[in-house]
C-alpha cells in the first residue's frame, strides 16, 4: 500500500507590528499528527513598513536565543546586551526605549541588517517568539539557553541611592539618638550601705545565788 506523502503546514503567529509565519512538514517516522511541524523547512517575520525577514531553522533559533534573554533582563532592570559580532543574531540598546537588532548572512560580502525597534515593537516580537515556544503543535527541540542570574553589581546598580543608603543611615541615626537620650538621663541616686548584721552572742545566766541568813539580834 502506497502511504501519501505528508502535506506542508504553516503555523502562523500575529501582533499588532509583526507576523511570524513558520512552514513545516508533521514527521512521520516520529508518529507526529498531519497537524504537527517536525521538520521546519523556512519561516519568514513580517514587519510594518520594514523588509521581511526570512531564514531556516538555525536562524530562527539564534532570534530566540538573543531575543527572549534580553527581553527577560529588561524586565529586571537590566539593559544588557545580548549576542554579539560572531553571532548571526545580536541585540542591543541604543537609547532610552530603542533597542537595536542587527541579523547576519552567513553568506560573505553580505552586510548585516540592522532594524532599531521600540519598545512596543519589541514587546511584539517577544510575544509571537513566545508563541512558537509554547504551541504544541511544533514538535521542535528548540535549544535555549537556560536563565541567567543577574550580577552583583548589576543588582546594585539598578537599585536607588536613596534605598541603598537608607538602611545603614538609618541604623547609624538610631544608634547616635539612642546614645544622646541615654546621655540626658539622670544617673540614679546612690544607696546608703547596709549595716552588717549584728551577732547574736548566747551569755550563760549565773545561778540564783542562796538567800542570806538574817543578822542576829544583838544580846541585852
Amino acid at each position: 500500500m502506497i502511504q501519501s506523502a505528508p502535506m506542508k503546514q504553516s503555523l502562523r503567529y500575529d501582533q499588532i507590528s509583526c507576523r511570524l509565519q513558520l512552514d513545516g512538514l508533521p514527521d512521520v517516522s516520529a508518529g507526529q499528527s498531519s497537524e504537527a511541524i517536525g521538520i521546519l523547512t523556512s519561516w519568514s517575520l513580517e514587519w510594518l513598513g520594514r523588509p521581511q525577514l526570512e531564514g531556516r531553522r538555525e536562524h530562527l533559533e539564534a532570534l530566540m536565543t538573543a531575543v527572549l534573554p534580553y527581553a527577560r533582563n529588561l524586565i529586571s532592570g537590566v539593559a544588557r546586551p545580548s549576542g554579539d559580532a560572531e553571532t548571526p543574531v545580536s541585540i542591543e540598546p541604543v537609547g532610552e526605549g530603542r533597542h537595536r537588532l542587527r541579523l547576519r548572512s552567513s553568506q560573505p560580502g553580505i552586510e548585516p541588517l540592522q532594524l532599531e525597534l521600540d519598545d512596543a515593537e519589541l514587546a511584539d516580537l517577544v510575544r509571537v517568539l513566545d508563541k512558537v515556544r509554547l504551541d504544541p503543535r511544533l514538535q521542535l527541540a528548540l535549544p535555549l539557553p537556560p536563565p541567567r542570574p543577574l550580577r552583583h553589581r548589576e543588582l546594585s546598580s539598578r537599585t536607588p541611592l536613596a534605598r541603598r543608603v537608607a538602611a545603614p543611615l538609618g541604623g547609624a541615626l538610631a544608634l547616635a539618638l539612642t546614645a544622646g537620650v541615654a546621655a540626658l538621663l539622670p544617673l540614679p541616686p546612690r544607696s546608703a550601705p547596709e549595716a552588717a548584721p549584728r551577732r547574736e552572742t548566747s551569755t550563760r545566766q549565773a545561778p540564783p545565788s542562796p538567800p542570806q541568813a538574817p543578822p542576829p539580834l544583838p544580846r541585852s
